[in-house]
């Protein structure tokens, strides 16, 4: 046996992470960081596993624990089990460490004050779990932490307090239905250097929201980093992509207190400073300064890893203070079900289903069930199994209730608080920060209600809405064998799908599309309403338009998210229209109604324009009730610019404002589109080709007439002039252009004329997502190989006017 083996100290230089039988994960991975990589550790040591071995045998304790536990009835009932722990961790705490052990622990404490050069240096006390033959079992977060410890003695009494943390309540039931022997199971604290925090936070690899792994999410609050965990503040939220390492999100909160350290030792509350209050707590160049730690260490460890930070007050240095594997997106194969069932009276459909509160996506997935709010956790043991656990926070001893929940929704959080954590860890749903959104969840749910969580989009639906529970279609086999995924080589242009009927969404969703570049609304007054909008209105039931139009959208942009959906607001033309029930009253017979009253005349038309208002309110509904950011507009068939600045007018009056997260788009389909593309620039966010009017409209040539069918062709020069132009012109004041005509899908080189041409995205149906990835990928390897060699055929066609 080694003397690393027998030793009760050893330092964080001499640790690695294959250590964890010695040190557990958290001293064996601060380990790992000091001895092998290039990141800002605090220094210090870690008491070993042998060494709380060392202590249960020479202080008897072992007899008597086991004693204790073997005489736990109902691991269920939180008042026998606490009762039973405090005993246990009492008995550990009030016992004598032997002499040898506590000389130890105080001879390394002073070396660390040598080495840093300091007198009685401020010390953090980190609990790290580990079971014998398992050393895989870390046991992450279920043990205690100190903070600002000064003194050897001190130093010892608080490593004597994480040993008797491996018996909270939290950790004795977990390890009791993981079936882990509890004589099996060893502590190491971690003693390091005090970071005296003015900001601290937890970071992830991976955006444990929605397991992207492209992401790196960034919780940041003032002061020490527990109330994080505890609930008590929402933190900053930042998401960084890891290609870019540009921050793509930032949500900052308001944050009123903080927990800091006091000088001579121990810690409290205080307000923070009014002035810094809404301020970001982390600087831009901070946040990537720790995204790039964060990159590293997933690189170094070669998993999704979960974090924590500090910054240092006197330097303004941030530190790694503590690094883990994530562990749920690294598992999870599956959504969780839920065995609750709420009654038949509650069913609700989507579109009459009212939003009662919504927060922060803390762990995803759907479930319904009967609220229980429960303000004081004495309380806990009411709950009931499948019910929705509704609080102001939670915390490590809430454990035992909250496996038992449908859902978990906290007014308080953000989402690496605890209750985020653990909903991840245990595959409930959870929506935190409930407060942050303006409304506390337990201001207006009730013991009682019946609700839908929706904690992929963050909201709570009253009642239980049952289009939110269908099954989504089973994995593909062969012979018993799952068959192989593809794979689509990324492409810079983005690829989109073309989307009428909701009902496809989810069959759809899984495609490599990057997101829904045309959805058809006349597609759900078809199909879902049937009835004209004018005709709804004269019957008062305006409501009801608003209600089924919200349905359909948001299944197509629940079904997506987060990619973006593109809703191509209403394009019927007149004889569409009179076709609805009641439409024969308020639509005119026109000859030629495909160049007649469609798509932006009708807006803001005096005889159409309360129509128009109930397709902004569903938008609104879907965007701000049900939280479905992804979705952005599109305005067809536009004639003038003066057009496009009344409708504009009307939607910012209307409340939908064109910003960072929401885009106006237009159709490009008519030769004034092109033409004047600098003068419409000024009121959208980009373009989509309509390839087949505005082919028509360049020829002259209807494109519902046989007779002229063959002279209609997308390919013609005129129109690929007309599209070369928009681009060019589009792109230089910063706005999009993308296709959803027929063209792309048929005709593969009109593709590549699209991508030389610098198109931003092709949108196509949904049967040709995966052959024009596929091309567009090959077309843009083409451009870089004749790039870099300089010997690619040349186009001889001169596409400028």
């Amino acid at each position: 046996m080694s003397s690393r083996d027998t030793a009760n100290v050893l330092w964080f230089n001499e640790l690695h992470r294959e250590d964890v039988n010695l040190v557990g994960g958290k001293s064996s991975s601060l380990g790992e960081m000091t001895s092998s990589m290039d990141v800002p550790v605090p220094y210090g040591f870690a008491t070993t596993a042998r060494a709380y071995r060392y202590f249960m045998h020479q202080t008897k304790l072992n007899d008597k624990v086991n004693a204790l536990l073997e005489s736990i009835k109902d691991y269920e009932n939180s008042d026998e089990l606490h009762t039973t722990c405090q005993q246990i961790r009492d008995l550990i705490i009030s016992a004598t460490m032997p002499k040898d052990l506590a000389n130890d622990i105080k001879q390394a404490y002073a070396e660390l004050a040598k080495k840093m050069g300091q007198d009685d240096p401020f010390v953090a006390i980190r609990s790290s779990a580990t079971a014998e033959d398992l050393p895989n079992a870390s046991f992450a977060g279920q043990q205690e932490s100190y903070l600002n410890i000064k003194g050897a003695a001190d130093v010892v009494n608080r490593v004597q307090q994480c040993y008797s943390s491996l018996f909270t309540d939290r950790a004795t039931y977990y390890r009791h239905k993981q079936h882990f022997p509890h004589e099996k199971v060893a502590l190491s604290a971690a003693v390091q250097m005090m970071v005296f925090s003015k900001a601290s936070g937890i970071m992830f690899s991976v955006n444990v929201a929605n397991g992207d792994a492209s992401k790196i999410v960034i919780d940041a609050i003032y002061g020490l980093g527990e109330y994080i965990v505890l609930g008590k503040v929402t933190p900053d939220h930042f998401v960084i992509d890891k290609q870019s390492m540009k921050i793509v999100e930032k949500n900052i909160i308001k944050q009123p207190i903080e927990l800091m350290r006091i000088p001579n030792g121990g810690t409290k509350e205080q307000a923070v400073p009014t002035e810094l209050q809404e301020q970001p707590v982390l600087t831009d160049n901070q946040v990537i300064e720790l995204a790039g730690y964060a990159k590293e260490i997933e690189r170094h460890y070669g998993c999704y890893m979960d974090m924590e930070y500090a910054l240092d007050t006197n330097t303004n240095r941030l530190w790694i203070v503590q690094a883990r594997p994530e562990t749920v997106w690294s598992r999870r194969n599956k959504e969780k079900k839920t065995n609750n069932a709420p009654s038949d009276d509650s069913d609700v459909t989507a579109d009459n289903a009212e939003v009662a509160v919504r927060g922060l996506p803390a762990s995803p997935g759907v479930a319904s069930g009967v609220v229980h709010v429960i303000d004081n956790p004495k309380d806990i043991d009411q709950f009931k199994q499948g019910e929705i656990l509704v609080t102001l926070m939670t915390s490590p001893d809430w454990v035992p209730a909250m496996k038992k929940a449908a859902a978990i929704i906290t007014n308080n959080g953000g989402m690496t608080c605890h209750a985020a954590i653990i909903s991840r860890e245990m595959q409930i749903p959870c929506i935190v920060g409930t407060r942050s959104k303006n409304v506390a969840a337990t201001d207006v749910l009730k013991t009682g209600d019946v609700v839908t969580v929706d904690a992929k989009n963050g909201v709570v639906y009253r009642g239980k809405v049952e289009s939110m529970f269908k099954q989504s279609a089973p994995v593909n086999t062969a012979n018993g064998q799952v068959v192989a995924a593809e794979t689509f080589a990324p492409t810079a242009t983005g690829v989109m799908m073309n989307l009428g009927d909701p009902d496809l969404a989810d069959r759809y969703a899984s495609l490599p599309a990057d997101g829904i570049g045309l959805m058809r609304e006349e597609f759900l007054w078809t199909s879902y309403i049937h009835e004209h909008p004018l005709y709804l209105i004269e019957k008062g039931e305006s409501e009801k338009a608003v209600n089924m139009l919200a349905e359909g959208i948001a299944k197509v942009t629940r079904a997506m998210a987060p990619r973006p959906v593109v809703l191509r607001l209403s394009d019927f033309k007149s004889s569409e229209y009179r076709k609805l029930k009641g439409g024969e009253k308020y639509e005119p017979h026109e000859s030629a109604d495909l160049l007649g009253w469609r798509g932006a005349s009708r807006y803001y038309d005096p005889k159409y324009i309360a129509a128009f208002k109930l397709e902004l309110a569903a938008v609104k509904k879907v965007r701000n009730e049900f939280g479905l950011k992804n979705l952005n507009v599109m305005i067809p068939f536009v004639r003038t610019v003066a057009e496009a600045q009344k409708v504009t007018t009307i939607m910012h009056n209307e409340g939908l404002v064109r910003n960072a997260d929401f885009k106006v788009y237009m159709m490009a389909e008519i030769p004034a589109n092109i033409i004047l593309a600098d003068q419409f620039n000024q009121f959208i966010d980009g373009y989509s080709i309509g390839s087949n009017d505005l082919t028509m409209l360049i020829l002259g040539c209807d494109r519902n007439n046989d007779t002229v069918a063959s002279l209609f062709d997308e390919r013609n020069l005129a129109v690929k002039r007309a599209i070369h132009h928009l681009i060019a012109t589009a792109h230089k004041d910063g706005k999009t252009v993308s296709i959803c005509g027929q063209a792309p899908s048929e005709y593969p080189d009109f593709t590549n004329f699209l991508i030389q041409s610098g198109i931003d995205y092709v949108s196509v149906n949904p049967d040709m997502v995966k052959e024009t990835k596929r091309n567009v990928a090959h077309f843009e390897q083409r451009i870089m190989l004749d790039k870099a060699t300089g010997r690619g055929l040349q186009d001889q066609t001169d596409y400028d006017w």
